[in-house]
């Protein structure tokens, strides 16, 4: 029973393919894929279309709908289209129809379109297509003159009832002129687009160099040249990276310039409308983000497409610094990506150079322009021979009226009697005879000796590779006369615009910080405040303050030899008695700020404690986002943080060391060891039982720069030394340094000047 059905099914299945369920899959889902790509997504190298925008130009010209002819309701065209070569969704076949009639989304458009075909505002607010109207713009002609010369491959339509061009015979590269994008199955492509007078300049170098290299077509191809007309920042090396390896990105930012009505937009990025760029503004201003600006004022209109006002709050708000603000937080700057995805000569996808695509565009020109004039050649060879026949019968004109009257096969008596062709015989015999009769030699011989001379210069064409270069170059430099226009884009190198912080918009003014003993802390207007007399809590006082600009960061530094930085703006006012510096950072158990400092980037700083220990730090290290802060340096028990010393020229700069046992001791600042946190090196060479017993340690320590002198302050005592005694007696830092004359071995301060003044009494250094 089972063999009976199994015989019956293997009967039923005869003649039908077995395979896979995996690889019919596989092999139905890359037809599917290949479909999209060559039939819908992607352009082709030859003529820069897709097969619906190829059909939609196609039809026009078909229907006679040409830039002579008045416009026909675009529903006409569509239908054509639907009905003979696209038969796919009647929306998709119409928007792709408005896109190529948009004066601001093509560089050059191929259909003039009458009525309401959607603005910049809003591209997609086109009319139906039953309302609107259209016919072919005068540069369709570049793809549209040689149609019917014989030099277009033709192919079945879907149902095979007509046929259509597998290619439009473009007589410019197309493909980079009004550019394209589109999404196929796992690819996709961002075709940018050019300036007909360039990109025709590049590709007649390319006829006559053809081993050209990109960088050399770029002298020619500065970039791209979008129809919005405004900047194309990106640099000359990422333009050359973009058209050597056919992919990148490309930044636009928009056109102003600044009069007494305020900042005056001329012209937006690629796609970006006035409404889009009012709504961000105006979400900014409502957050507050943008201060510098009172209004915006939108006046564009007919003469002036683009024309929007910014209107400063002030005079004294720097139009170039607002305008880079906008640029960063808005789509006044753009960027477009560019993926030269194309259709090759082959008919498969591939990412190109600009060098390829130019080359490929050439080839397929000269296969064209060889077909069109041997089409014409064999016209003309085929009317040659059939003049060659009227003027036999205009010379035996009463013979050949008699045979035709009087024999009864007259074709084959013709084509004996004067040595005829068939095809002489037949146009002979269809001729009328009146036309015959007003046959004349001179009119015969006049057209043959014209078409003689046509023959003979398109053979001198297609027998010389010369030749036919320069007539293509001709044809190029025609066209490029007739439809080129100047570059819209200009080309100037910007980097990418950065956002400025709010607080880099707030005006910035002196300011001081004070901390207190107690750790309270607060910020004061002004450099010169007098911290000592401003009042205090009870049992509190002034510990330490530092002046600096009110956009400054200050560093703490705590007991235990942590860092800690809060901004300046984010403190109290000093009207108040100040907030504990405990509510902005995270002290732990027995921690307590030593000092405050505003530490400068770049800036080398001698940090050390009072047990002799210290090392050289960037100003960097003396800041950190963190709460928590971050350790700095090791603190030995019993010993204390001193205040940071800044260093103006770490090479040049030497250090003056004072011990309590009296000793002073010179040596060069980059000795010491430069860390971004620790204990660091020996200051100087102290005894250790004294160190440990706390009978010895750091006085006073000074930087001296290069010409300065050194005043030692002992009580109301000092003694001064010039900037020749401090170089005579530079030592090394492992040193204990010169002992101090009696009355001057207690050293309260060092303090640096530029010129030594006379000592109170006479010493020497033991």
């Amino acid at each position: 029973m089972q063999d009976n059905e199994d015989n019956k099914l293997s009967m039923s299945l005869e003649g039908v393919e077995q395979l896979p369920l995996q690889q019919f899959a596989e092999d139905a889902y890359l037809n599917y894929s290949m479909n999209v790509i060559r039939d819908r997504a992607l352009p082709s190298v030859t003529d820069g279309m897709k097969p619906v925008q190829r059909r939609i130009v196609y039809a026009m010209a078909k229907l006679g709908i040409n830039p002579k002819a008045k416009h026909t309701k675009s529903a006409r065209t569509v239908g054509e289209v639907l009905g003979k070569y696209h038969p796919h969704g009647d929306s998709a076949c119409y928007e792709a129809m408005v896109l190529m009639a948009q004066p601001f989304s093509y560089r050059y458009p191929l259909i003039d379109g009458q009525g309401n075909w959607g603005d910049a505002e809003e591209p997609k607010s086109f009319a139906a297509m039953r309302y609107t109207e259209s016919r072919l713009a005068p540069y369709s002609n570049v793809l549209l003159s040689d149609l019917n010369t014989g030099c277009v491959e033709w192919i079945p339509n879907f149902d095979g009832t007509v046929d259509e061009p597998k290619a439009l015979p473009s007589r410019l590269p197309n493909i980079l002129l009004n550019g394209t994008t589109g999404i196929a199955v796992g690819m996709a492509t961002d075709i940018p687009p050019h300036n007909l007078n360039e990109v025709a300049q590049a590709a007649i170098y390319l006829i006559d160099n053809p081993n050209a290299s990109v960088s050399d077509l770029m002298t020619m191809v500065k970039g791209p040249d979008y129809p919005c007309g405004a900047q194309i920042t990106t640099s000359k090396s990422e333009l050359l990276k973009i058209y050597e390896t056919g992919r990148g990105i490309i930044r636009q930012r928009a056109v102003y310039e600044v009069d007494k009505e305020g900042i005056i937009i001329k012209a937006l990025p690629y796609q970006v409308s006035g409404g889009l760029f009012e709504k961000q503004l105006s979400d900014l201003m409502a957050k507050k983000k943008l201060p510098q600006i009172s209004d915006l004022i939108n006046a564009s209109d007919h003469e002036n497409p683009c024309k929007l006002i910014i209107v400063p709050r002030s005079k004294r708000v720097d139009a170039h610094e607002l305008m880079e603000q906008l640029y960063a937080l808005t789509s006044l700057e753009s960027t477009y990506r560019v993926n030269l995805n194309i259709l090759g000569l082959d008919g498969k996808p591939q990412v190109k150079d600009l060098k390829t695509i130019l080359s490929e565009w050439l080839q397929f020109r000269f296969k064209t322009v060889t077909m069109r004039l041997n089409h014409r050649l064999n016209a003309v060879n085929a009317r040659l021979h059939l003049l060659s026949g009227l003027m036999t019968v205009f010379l035996n004109l009463d013979e050949v009226i008699e045979i035709i009257r009087n024999d009864d096969n007259p074709k084959e008596k013709l084509m004996e009697r004067f040595s005829l062709t068939e095809t002489q015989t037949d146009y002979i015999l269809e001729t009328k005879l009146r036309q015959l009769a007003r046959l004349e030699e001179l009119k015969i011989k006049g057209e043959e000796d014209k078409l003689l001379d046509e023959k003979h210069k398109l053979e001198s064409l297609l027998g010389s590779q010369n030749k036919l270069k320069t007539f293509i170059k001709r044809e190029i430099r025609e066209d490029a006369k007739l439809y080129g226009d100047d570059r819209r884009c200009e080309l100037c190198e910007h980097d990418a615009a950065e956002a400025i912080s709010e607080e880099q918009l707030l005006p910035v003014t002196p300011a001081t910080v004070i901390l207190s003993k107690m750790g309270w802390v607060r910020q004061a207007s002004g450099a010169d405040v007098d911290a000592q007399s401003m009042t205090y809590r009870s049992g509190d006082g002034f510990l330490s303050k530092v002046s600096g600009k009110s956009n400054d960061t200050v560093a703490f530094i705590s007991n235990l030899g942590r860092v800690y930085s809060v901004d300046i703006r984010d403190l109290p006012s000093a009207r108040g008695q100040g907030e504990p510096l405990s509510s902005k950072v995270k002290f732990s158990d027995g921690e307590s700020a030593e000092m405050a400092l505003i530490a400068k980037k770049g800036v080398k700083y001698l940090l050390y404690t009072d047990k002799a220990y210290g090392f050289v730090c960037d100003g960097a290290d003396l800041s950190t986002r963190s709460r928590s802060g971050k350790a700095l340096i090791n603190v030995d028990k019993d010993a204390k943080i001193m205040s940071p010393l800044e260093s103006s020229n770490l090479d040049e700069d030497i250090v003056a060391v004072a011990s309590k046992t009296g000793r002073l001791l010179f040596y060069p600042l980059k000795d010491l060891p430069q860390l971004s946190s620790g204990r660091g090196n020996k200051l100087i060479n102290i005894s250790g039982t004294k160190l440990a017993s706390g009978e010895d340690g750091i006085a006073a320590l000074a930087i001296i720069s290069k010409g300065d002198a050194l005043v030692i302050h002992c009580g109301k005592r000092f003694l001064n030394l010039s900037a020749k005694e401090i170089e005579e007696r530079v030592s090394v830092r492992t040193k204990s340094g010169d002992l101090l004359p009696r009355g001057f071995q207690k050293v309260d301060s060092l303090e640096t000047v530029q010129k030594a003044a006379p000592s109170q009494d006479d010493f020497t250094l033991v």
